[in-house]
C-alpha cells in the first residue's frame, strides 16, 4: 500500500485545482495590486474577487475579510488589535487552557505588557466550563477569545452560548477557526462572533496566507505598520498568488462540505471502534460526538506516543502525536493535562487526522498496523509488564 496520510491537522496537500489557479500569477499577472497600471488592476481584481470568494463561502460581508500571512498572524492581530485599540477601557482577556500556541503565546505576551489573562478550564472531554467563563468576566474585560475547535482533540466549544455571553457583557469575542472550515458549517449571520481566524493550508490550499474576519463595525489597532494595504489594517503588499489559491481551495471545501464530512465522520468512528474492539487498554480524548469529523485522538496505556508515530511512519503512515506547532517538544500536551491526563498517561496519545481522500481501506491498515505496534511495545515496556 502507498503512504498514507492522517496528519490533516497538521497540513494538507494542495489541491491541482488550486495549483493550477495559482499558476498564471507566478508568470503572466505578477502586479502590485497597489500599481496604478494594468497589471496593478488586474491585480486589485482578482484580490477582490478573492475576497469576495472567501466571504461567500461563510456567508459574510468582503470587507469583513483582511487578508494574513496564515492562522498564526490572525490570531495575532485579532488579539493585539482588539487590546491595544481598547486599552483604555480595560486590560482583561479571557481565554481557555487549551488554545493553540498562537493564541496562549499572543495572551502571554500581552501579560508582560500590563495585561491580565484568565486562563478558563475546560472539562474532561475539552469542552470550556461555561460557568467559570461568567464568573471570569470583570467590568474591565475587552476580549474573550476561545477556540471553534480544538486542533489536538478536535472537541467543538459551544460557540453560540459563549457569543451570547460575551454580547450581554459588551465583551469582544474571537475564535480561531482554523481547524473547522472545510469541516463544519460556518454562517457568520448564525455565529454572532467579532473576529474569526482562518488558514489556507488546512483546506487544501498553499502554505502562509490566510485570513481574519473582522465584523463590520468593530475596530482594531494594526500590528504592521506600512504601505495601508488591506484597508490600512494589515499593511504589506499581498501575496496575490496565495490568496488565490487559498480562495480557490475555501471555495473547494466549502462547496463540498457535507460530502466529505459525511466521509471522513464515518471512516473516524470506524478507526475509534476498530482500535477500542481491537486493542485492549485504548481510549479516546475528547469528545465522542461534540467533535470535528475527521479528528481522532487515541490513547494507549503503558507505552510512549514518539514511539508509536515512529513506527507508523516505518510502515508508510502519517500521524501525530499532537500540534504540529509543538510536535518536537517532548513535553506533555498542554490540551490532554488540562482535560485531566497525567503527563505519563498523556504521553501515549496520538493524533489522527483524516482527509477528504482518504480510504477505509487505509484505516483498515492503519488499525491492522497499530494492532501489531502496541503489541510489540508493550512486550518492550517493564511499565505493561508491571
Amino acid at each position: 500500500m502507498d503512504t498514507i496520510y492522517m496528519d490533516h491537522a497538521a497540513t494538507t496537500d494542495v489541491d491541482p485545482d488550486v495549483i493550477d489557479a495559482m499558476l498564471p500569477y507566478f508568470r503572466h499577472y505578477y502586479g502590485n495590486p497597489s500599481s496604478l497600471h494594468s497589471f496593478g488592476a488586474k491585480a486589485a481584481q482578482d484580490l477582490e474577487d478573492s475576497r469576495l470568494k472567501v466571504a461567500k463561502g461563510i456567508n459574510a460581508r468582503p470587507e469583513e475579510i483582511i487578508f494574513t500571512s496564515g492562522g498564526t498572524e490572525s490570531d495575532n492581530l485579532a488579539i493585539k488589535g482588539i487590546a491595544y485599540k481598547n486599552s483604555r477601557q480595560g486590560k482583561h482577556i479571557i481565554t481557555s487552557k487549551i488554545e493553540h500556541p498562537a493564541v496562549l503565546n499572543t495572551c502571554r505576551f500581552l501579560e508582560k505588557k500590563g495585561f491580565e489573562v484568565t486562563y478558563v478550564p475546560v472539562d474532561n472531554s475539552g469542552i470550556v466550563n461555561i460557568e467559570d467563563l461568567k464568573d471570569s468576566i470583570r467590568t474591565d474585560t475587552i476580549l474573550i477569545s476561545i477556540m471553534h475547535a480544538n486542533n489536538e482533540i478536535g472537541t467543538l466549544q459551544p460557540i453560540d452560548e459563549i457569543s451570547k455571553i460575551a454580547k450581554t457583557n459588551e465583551v469582544y469575542f474571537h475564535t480561531d477557526a482554523v481547524q473547522t472550515v472545510g469541516k463544519i458549517p460556518i454562517d457568520m449571520e448564525k455565529i454572532d462572533v467579532d473576529l474569526m481566524s482562518l488558514s489556507s493550508h488546512k483546506i487544501h490550499g498553499p502554505k502562509g496566507v490566510g485570513a481574519l474576519y473582522i465584523k463590520k463595525g468593530v475596530s482594531i489597532e494594526p500590528i504592521l505598520h506600512g504601505g495601508e494595504h488591506e484597508r490600512g489594517i494589515r499593511s504589506g503588499t499581498e501575496n496575490i498568488a496565495g490568496i488565490i489559491g487559498f480562495a480557490k481551495a475555501f471555495e473547494l471545501a466549502t462547496s463540498n462540505l457535507e460530502n466529505n464530512s459525511k466521509k471522513m465522520l464515518k471512516l473516524r468512528n470506524h478507526l475509534i471502534e476498530s482500535v477500542k474492539k481491537r486493542i485492549p487498554e485504548s481510549y479516546l480524548n475528547g469528545h465522542q460526538t461534540k467533535c470535528l469529523p475527521n479528528i481522532a485522538n487515541l490513547r494507549f496505556s503503558f507505552i510512549e506516543g514518539e514511539s508509536i508515530v515512529l513506527m507508523l511512519d516505518m510502515k508508510g503512515i502519517a500521524a501525530s502525536t499532537g500540534s504540529a506547532c509543538s510536535s518536537k517538544n517532548l513535553k506533555a500536551s498542554h490540551v490532554l493535562e488540562s482535560i485531566g491526563l497525567q503527563p505519563e498517561v498523556s504521553h501515549g496519545s496520538i493524533r489522527f487526522s483524516l482527509g477528504k481522500d482518504n480510504t477505509l481501506e487505509e484505516v483498515d491498515y492503519v488499525v491492522d498496523s497499530l494492532e501489531t505496534i502496541i503489541k510489540k511495545l508493550r512486550e518492550m515496556s517493564p511499565i505493561a509488564k508491571m
